[in-house]
């Protein structure tokens, strides 16, 4: 059996030293190696995108990878292509480092200096147990596998600028257009998902932050499922437990949703923190939502520039959402885009708010006319962003623009890590 392996390894210097041992062990299938965590995970995403069968059957994940620590993308390789068996290369020979290891999903450890004995034997048990899991997710079609679903985030240049609404409405028409869909609340201190859904419910994301393995029954007794057939992860109620909930945790918490849904929508709120950071980071799309006045858009280019400054996000990357629009405004949207160095979104949400006071008011949001013009742009929205699968299920407000593509190079994970503490 020829077993293929993929070696993540940042140091030019070390990764020859792994290709050339990788080479010499029978039937082995050497990739080039990968440099950085955003590649090795794009590069497996790319790969289950075409066929379960093209992902290697063993990665190696070399220590001093960069910038997501080694064992928290070890843990991300794990719970997001459950099929390949990953191997940590290190120094540390450690019973609490294997045992860190062993938790966050590796299926071995090899030691450096490396020895060809032991890293045959290491690739040759991790080849083993991968095959013996393909052949039983062949069995079981209902199973996700693969990089699992899409993940949007939305935040506000500023607060008051509509982002939980638009969060909001982009999960819904995700999920009238027959997707499985969670909206999670990672606007710690201050989210109102629920009352704007009209949801009392005593779980929250901040029940999740000390859980080492986010199970299926784990994650279902967290998540609140609505009448629309949404998934809610909502905010705690006592915004002080926000600070439970770090960056590694928003990770995993994110992972195990984009496992068992198609789309993850993520309302991040205004301020940054260490989790929503994780979180933005990961998206496949981060939209930042803007209103067209000065204030707001100023909010956006320093939003866009800390972003950048902390590695969480390029400008480039993110995509910016001009909301409250009017044809008679002096700040247009191709004036947005050239002050904050971001794509602007093909919708712009009109200015009418007088739709949305009763829905939101009563708390029933989800029941926006359908001939609202702010609904049908930000299910417009939804369309562009490649949330809605066709046909779409609600009345669209001009013509979607072409789906965004997934972003790369998202930077490095932990916002206490960059600075220094919260």
């Amino acid at each position: 059996m020829t077993t293929r392996i993929l070696p993540a390894v940042g140091d030019p210097d070390a990764a020859r030293s792994v290709t050339t041992l990788i080479g010499q062990l029978p039937d082995a299938e050497p990739a080039p190696p990968v440099t950085d965590s955003t590649q090795l995970v794009d590069t497996l995403a790319r790969l289950a995108a075409a066929s379960l069968d093209e992902l290697p059957e063993v990665v190696l994940v070399h220590e001093r990878i960069g910038p997501v620590p080694a064992l928290e993308l070890v843990r991300e390789v794990a719970l997001r292509f459950p099929a390949v068996g990953v191997v940590l290369i290190t120094a540390d020979a450690s019973p609490v480092l294997f045992s860190a290891a062993m938790d966050s999903g590796a299926r071995g450890l090899v030691t450096l200096p490396l020895g060809y004995e032991e890293l045959a034997s290491r690739v040759q048990a991790a080849a083993q147990w991968s095959v013996g899991v393909r052949r039983h997710l062949g069995a079981g079609a209902e199973q996700i596998t693969g990089p699992g679903g899409t993940v949007v985030t939305v935040s506000g240049a500023k607060g008051g600028v509509g982002a939980t609404v638009t969060a909001v409405h982009l999960a819904l028409a995700a999920r009238a257009s027959g997707r499985t869909v969670a909206l999670v609340d990672m606007d710690l201190q201050s989210g109102d998902i629920a009352s704007y859904l009209d949801v009392q419910f005593r779980r929250s994301v901040a029940d999740l932050a000390t859980i080492a393995d986010i199970s299926p029954r784990v994650l279902q007794d967290a998540v609140f499922v609505h009448e629309t057939g949404l998934s809610l992860l909502l905010a705690p109620a006592e915004g002080e437990r926000g600070e439970e909930v770090t960056d590694r945790a928003a990770r995993q918490i994110v992972s195990a949703l984009r496992g068992r849904h198609e789309v993850v929508v993520v309302d991040c709120g205004s301020q940054l923190n260490s989790a929503n950071a994780a979180a933005i980071e990961m998206a496949d799309t981060a939209l930042l939502v803007a209103t067209p006045d000065v204030v707001a858009v100023r909010a956006a280019k320093r939003t866009v520039r800390m972003w950048e400054r902390l590695q969480v996000r390029k400008a480039e990357e993110t995509v910016t959402l001009v909301n409250r629009h009017h044809r008679s405004t002096e700040i247009q949207p191709p004036l947005v885009q050239k002050i904050t160095g971001t794509r602007i979104a093909g919708v712009a949400v009109p200015a009418h708010f007088k739709e949305l006071q009763a829905v939101v008011d009563a708390g029933r949001l989800h029941e926006l006319d359908a001939k609202s013009t702010v609904k049908q742009a930000l299910w417009a929205l939804a369309g562009e962003l490649g949330l809605v699968q066709a046909p779409a299920a609600a009345p669209a407000a001009g013509r979607p623009g072409k789906q965004l593509a997934r972003t790369t190079d998202r930077g490095s994970l932990g916002l206490r890590r960059r600075t220094g503490g919260r």
